[in-house]
């Protein structure tokens, strides 16, 4: 009897060991900090969180942060409102890590960021005290010798290669005259040259044919370990298969299984509606993007038929959202479609057709939106949106209404939406296509307060 207790205790010590021996550790699977670029929020990352977790990651070692006010002040020196500073942005990444690190244990994160998140992450790391607490920093499409870069031109934008911001990251930081040191391991992500920021042409910044005096080569660092990956545009170079893919390797040392989505049961999605705020200064002048909460938006949600985006029954979920914003939990069916319902004063009634959903995410945001004054007369607006990158005719098949997509020029990836405003009256199906993801919603009509969007996923 006795060696028979101490076989099990033997087996159930080994069992022990084993389960430990295979579960993620903070070394092996560190928390990562993923970081937004210019007017853009943490839902970005919806589809880079599900390849980490496809991967073994833990969720909740994956963190996207929301900067309130995401967009660059045209002055970095100058207060503008609804806008941030460089100091700003710095000192929200440094207390989002810090909430990181306390609620993981952990002593250092991994930082991953975006076209201007990583111009946040470099100020943190070297102006900030963030070089302790960072192990590894990723950048991708961060221009980091800046969007232009010419003498007595906008330099006290955050964006000039000649102003004060860039050119004190840049500076040499020993003899080497590397832009980068150690302890913090650094990788760039950059196009070959398709990413609109990172063109000699001031095309893509309303200045076509005059030189930027920023190459192709723009993003990337001396010093660091600098990745070109063909063909992908500005905000592919952190969205992507590929930059996944190459951020897994830097960060772990070894290929990732996959960087396909797997699919997982059942599918608890959650997130934030937010609204515009309008430029103080002249309201007639447009909206500007905040990541600010929108109490008392109402959201409903139908499923929808795949081929004919109508709704397929009753509403599966209803909230009106409180101070925090959040309009879930909902549990998805997977493999259906669903229609987002956006309704606030102030705002149209917002439309938002999406594919099924592969896995669970809080950072299924979505925004209330207005009309355009040049839209009114139409009567339905439609708007196909790819947020994780942008449409390039020469690369991409894609189509809208059954045509190609408005607005998009014949080479080049440099818009990210593309909008038909409709003449006919009635509702029928309209349907869109990038690359084999379909969506396919309805045409509501503009003249009783109705915007329609169709947004991709990947």
């Amino acid at each position: 009897m006795t060696s028979r207790r101490s076989l099990f205790a033997i087996l159930a010590s080994s069992l022990l060991l084993a389960a430990c021996a295979t579960a993620p550790s903070l070394e092996s699977q560190p928390p990562i900090v993923f970081v937004h670029g210019n007017g853009d929020s943490a839902s970005i990352w919806q589809s880079t969180v599900w390849r980490f977790e496809s991967n073994g990651w833990p969720r909740e070692r994956l963190h996207a942060i929301d900067l309130p006010y995401p967009l660059a002040r045209d002055d970095d020196g100058k207060a503008q409102p609804g806008r941030t500073s460089t100091a700003e942005h710095m000192a929200y990444l440094k207390a989002e890590v810090d909430k990181v690190l306390q609620a993981t244990g952990a002593r250092q994160v991994v930082l991953v960021g975006n076209s201007r998140g990583g111009n946040a992450i470099r100020n943190y790391i070297y102006n900030g005290g963030g070089a302790a607490r960072v192990s590894h920093a990723i950048l991708g499409g961060t221009p980091n010798h800046g969007v232009w870069a010419t003498k007595g031109f906008r330099e006290a934008n955050e964006f000039s290669g000649t102003g004060p911001f860039l050119t004190g990251l840049n500076a040499p930081k020993n003899a080497a005259g590397d832009e980068v040191s150690g302890p913090v391991k650094w990788l760039t992500l950059r196009s070959d040259n398709n990413d609109k920021f990172a063109q000699p042409d001031g095309l893509w910044i309303g200045a076509k044919g005059t030189p930027t005096n920023v190459s192709f080569e723009g993003p990337a660092l001396k010093g660091a370990t600098n990745t070109v990956l063909p063909r992908v545009d500005h905000r592919e170079t952190s969205f992507s298969p590929a930059a996944f893919e190459a951020t897994y390797r830097f960060i772990t040392g070894r290929a990732p299984q996959s960087s396909a989505i797997q699919s997982e049961t059942p599918v608890v999605l959650n997130g934030k509606i937010t609204g515009m705020g309008l430029r103080p200064t002249d309201p007639a002048s447009g909206n500007y993007s905040n990541n600010l909460p929108l109490p008392g938006a109402q959201l409903t949600v139908y499923a929808t038929d795949p081929a004919t985006g109508a709704r397929v029954g009753n509403a599966v979920h209803s909230k009106t959202v409180g101070a925090d914003g959040l309009w879930g939990p909902f549990t998805a069916q997977p493999g259906t479609p669903y229609e987002f319902v956006i309704s606030a004063p102030g705002y149209a009634t917002t439309h938002i057709y999406r594919s099924p959903f592969a896995r669970s995410s809080q950072l299924i945001h979505m925004r209330a939106d207005r009309s355009a004054e040049a839209d009114k007369s139409a009567k339905s607006s439609v708007t196909l949106t790819r947020p994780r990158g942008y449409f390039d005719a020469a690369r991409d098949k894609m189509s809208f209404d059954g045509k190609a997509l408005p607005g998009v020029p014949p080479a080049g990836a440099g818009v990210s939406s593309s909008k038909i405003n409709l003449s006919q009256e009635g509702v029928r199906p309209i349907a869109a296509e990038f690359n084999g993801e379909k969506i396919t919603g309805r045409t509501w009509p503009m003249a009783e307060g109705h915007l329609v969007v169709l947004e991709l996923t990947y």
